[in-house]
């Protein structure tokens, strides 16, 4: 059974980091229709493929498609943003930063995520109930051969 969703979330599920921020949306989403997709699985990397994106790509931004539409960096914050109860969605009236900064601060947070936060192989493990919103793969290990 293929699950639809209009907003696919492809994170790196070795982040301690990203795995919070997809706790965070789990918690506080306006309504569970989000599927979530570990960036270093087979459907991961597809589809990042399908919207000119390396798993390179993938190594410094997530990537969130809302109705066939690719959006990565602060983009694809305020889009997960506009799906959350309040007083979280507020956040996109931040939208009026240019995005060049907005992405310079997304670059830095992405970079030094694994210093800052920390990473495991395959940190994230679904909520109980949750397990059929997500597609989960290898560890990042094992898609990036350069891993860190």
């Amino acid at each position: 059974m293929e699950f639809r969703s209009v907003l696919t979330i492809i994170f790196d599920t070795d982040c301690l980091m990203c795995s919070a921020w997809v706790r965070f949306i789990l918690r506080h989403e306006r309504k569970p229709s989000a599927r979530f997709v570990s960036a270093w699985s087979e459907q991961g990397i597809a589809l990042a493929s399908q919207h000119k994106l390396t798993p390179q790509n993938l190594d410094e931004t997530y990537l969130v498609v809302i109705e066939g539409r690719p959006l990565i960096k602060s983009d694809a914050t305020f889009a997960i943003f506009r799906t959350l109860n309040a007083p979280w969605r507020w956040a996109t009236a931040l939208r009026f930063v240019p995005r060049s900064f907005r992405d310079w601060f997304y670059d830095q947070m992405a970079k030094n995520r694994y210093r800052w936060f920390g990473q495991q192989d395959q940190c994230f493990v679904p909520p109980d109930g949750q397990q059929a919103r997500f597609v989960l793969g290898p560890p990042r290990s094992a898609a990036l051969p350069d891993h860190r």
